[in-house]
C-alpha cells in the first residue's frame, strides 16, 4: 500500500455506506473518491499523495481535510510516479466545505 511505503500506519476497514461516512465527515459530494482515510483530525479523500499529507500536517491550516476527486489513473497507487503526483488536482477541503486547490 502507498502510504505505509511513507512511513503511515495503516488500519482499514469497510464501510457499507461511504456516501453518509463522507457526508458526516464534511466531505462534499465534489470531492469523492474511492477511499477515505483519517489522519490526525483531518479526512483524506483519494488518492492523495504522500507530499501532500505531509505538508497538510505540517501547516495545520483550519480545514476539514484533502481530496483527490476521482480516481487518475496516475495517481499515488493507481501508477504513474512521483515525478507526476505533484501535477494532481488535489484540493482543500475548507472548513465551510468549499474546494480550494492544495499546491505541494
Amino acid at each position: 500500500m502507498y502510504l505505509r511505503t511513507h512511513g503511515a500506519v495503516v488500519e482499514m476497514s469497510d464501510d457499507a455506506d461511504r456516501a453518509a461516512f463522507r457526508e458526516s465527515n464534511g466531505i462534499p459530494d465534489g470531492a469523492a473518491s474511492c477511499h477515505t482515510a483519517q489522519v490526525d483530525g483531518y479526512v483524506i479523500e483519494g488518492h492523495v499523495p504522500a507530499a501532500a499529507i505531509e505538508r497538510l500536517l505540517a501547516e495545520r491550516p483550519e480545514a476539514i481535510g484533502l481530496a483527490l476527486p476521482g480516481m487518475p489513473s496516475d495517481s499515488p497507487g493507481m501508477g504513474g510516479d512521483e515525478t507526476t503526483w505533484s501535477q494532481q488536482p488535489v484540493m482543500l477541503i475548507g472548513a465551510d466545505g468549499a474546494l480550494t486547490s492544495w499546491v505541494f
